[in-house]
């Protein structure tokens, strides 16, 4: 078992959190892909199916974390965000070099693993954060996990931002920012990013808490988006500008507001606050993993068994005295060997392949979608994704929190409701109806960002905390082989086949032309239609199967720790 130095206190969860927000939205550099693909194909001269082969190797990169997973129950959070921001650096340096011309005539297997290696760095980035963050607060796992996530689709807008008003729509600028400023960042956050001793309540204080994070993005969503617009709407002179990124900077800053209020103005009378304020900068040295029961969790137990024999019971196999040989029951820890056997894993797996594997299809031809149905300037489509996006995981959270608390409907179930939606939105977005496109791409965003925020706690809810790491970058490779599947394969190739059509062309490898018209995406689009129906099936079965779960977990009200076992 890994030893690590635990912090002691109420107030350095809060300051991880606040730390962790940064992190996530440097983790959100994969997002950036839609703003210079169109240099990548101008400058190098690539079709359209090698970029969007590009895009996979842009989601392979992002979604494989089963490295970083494995590492989370190894190494401490600050090693885990140094690996990540030395790929950020030595990927994104190498697609620099080719834009810029800098290097002339790298090959293009060369820049598709400089890709891989580049956007690798989110997955370390947000495994480092997520499994720190979702242990510091492990009875606010749906809060938690939405507020990160939320960070991390509001990423793209954030970057969007610098990269029209800072760097004036430069792809080798933005390059060259990704290769210095990302790294940079998370070398300066990594040592606040750790792990604290867990917060086992969620009284007035803490939800009072989440719920100022949860407004401050909100707002921060509100005003990237609004500004944007503006910045592309009108030409605004340059110290108008500059302005609009420092208040953003400013207001990015919020959730450090918290753990100052807490130094300044400490709470000795409330849910978790009334500890001793003197302990708050206690270190203390603990396992990362405990396999004891808290005595706050074996409270849940009492409330309904008063045996006595069997609080003795649970006490000896939290203390190890009694060793368990039974297979973890869901909602108990399980290894990865123990829950790839089970039938609701992979259920859970192929909805949130189909949510976000038919999603990132869209985000990764997203210009070319716009160019093809007469939108040149593409910025304000990825903005609209981008804040859709975060108002779908960040929404998707407390949505699913609050429901499943007050009356214990899976969290499963908000993904039945999103993909039915995205059914009509690929409906939509085939038939190229004149004015909808800005509406169809912000409300397949926020379908698209539910999905993440509704898979990591409920993995985590299902599998148990111990291994959630691997669990999760398990259930992200949803993610790129969606990508593969249904943007490398299938509307790479509809799309290059239909502009060689316009164009009366044998084929289009290797060559650089456009496609104008909605036959360039129309049967792309039928597809994930269809397989969203699919979808739709998959987890109207997968709710039914854990319901029982859930009002077993969350019966009182509030969640319940569940029995651990020795594994």
């Amino acid at each position: 078992m890994v030893t690590v130095n635990v912090k002691g206190g109420t107030r350095p969860p809060w300051v991880g959190l606040g730390a962790a927000v940064w992190v996530q939205i440097a983790a959100g550099n994969a997002y950036n892909f839609p703003l210079y693909s169109h240099s990548l194909k101008s400058v190098l001269g690539f079709s359209q199916r090698q970029l969007t082969m590009l895009g996979v190797a842009n989601d392979i990169g992002e979604n494989v974390g089963l490295v970083p997973g494995i590492a989370s129950n190894k190494l401490p959070p600050w090693m885990i965000l140094s690996i990540g921001a030395f790929a950020c650096f030595f990927g994104y340096g190498v697609l620099w070099l080719a834009v810029s011309r800098t290097v002339l005539s790298l090959p293009y297997w060369l820049l598709w693993i400089a890709l891989c290696v580049a956007t690798n760095s989110s997955a370390w980035f947000s495994t480092a954060v997520l499994v720190t963050n979702m242990r510091n607060f492990p009875v606010s796992r749906g809060t938690v996990a939405g507020i990160l996530k939320g960070y991390g689709g509001l990423s793209a807008a954030v970057f969007t931002e610098v990269y029209s008003v800072l760097l004036r729509n430069s792809s080798s600028k933005l390059l060259l920012f990704l290769t210095l400023g990302v790294p940079l960042l998370c070398f300066i956050l990594m040592y606040l990013v750790r792990p604290c001793t867990p917060a086992t309540s969620e009284g007035s204080v803490e939800r009072g808490h989440f719920l100022f994070i949860q407004a401050a993005s909100v707002v921060v969503g509100l005003y990237v988006l609004t500004t944007t617009i503006l910045d592309d709407s009108f030409s605004l002179s340059a110290p108008i500008t500059y302005s609009f990124v420092v208040i953003m900077v400013v207001l990015l800053m919020a959730p450090l507001a918290i753990p100052l209020k807490m130094t300044f103005y400490p709470t000795r009378v409330g849910s978790s606050d009334n500890l001793n304020n003197e302990d708050s900068n206690a270190d203390e040295t603990e396992p990362l993993l405990k396999s004891s029961l808290s005595t706050t969790s074996l409270g849940s137990f009492r409330e309904g068994n008063d045996s006595s024999s069997d609080i003795a019971m649970l006490l000896a196999v939290g203390e190890g005295a009694v060793k368990r040989k039974r297979r973890p029951k869901r909602g108990e820890d399980f290894k990865f060997t123990e829950a790839v056997i089970k039938a609701d894993f992979w259920l859970l797996f192929l909805v949130y392949f189909v949510g976000v594997g038919t999603g990132v299809t869209v985000l990764n031809n997203l210009a070319q979608i716009g160019i093809a149905q007469g939108t040149h300037d593409t910025t304000i489509l990825l903005s609209l994704f981008s804040f859709g996006n975060f108002v779908g995981r960040l929404g998707g959270g407390v949505v699913s929190e609050h429901f499943v608390k007050t009356k214990t409907i899976p969290r499963t179930f908000w993904m039945t409701c999103t993909q039915i939606i995205m059914i009509f939105i690929y409906l939509l977005f085939a038939s190229a109806i004149k004015g909808t496109l800005y509406a169809a791409t912000a409300l397949l965003g926020i379908c698209y960002g539910v999905q993440f925020s509704i898979m990591i706690p409920t993995v985590s809810e299902l599998f148990g905390l111990r291994h959630f790491g691997i669990f999760y970058n398990f259930m992200s490779l949803g993610n790129p082989l969606g990508a593969f599947l249904f943007s490398g394969l299938l509307a790479g190739y509809i799309y290059d086949n239909e502009a060689a059509k316009q164009h009366g062309l044998n084929h289009l490898y290797g060559t650089n032309v456009s496609c104008l018209g909605p036959d360039c995406f129309r049967v792309t689009f039928l597809v994930l239609a269809g397989v969203c129906g699919v979808g739709t099936i998959l987890s109207v079965v997968l709710s039914t199967r854990i319901k029982p779960v859930y009002e077993m977990l969350y019966a009182g009200g509030s969640f319940r720790i569940p029995q651990n076992t020795n594994n």
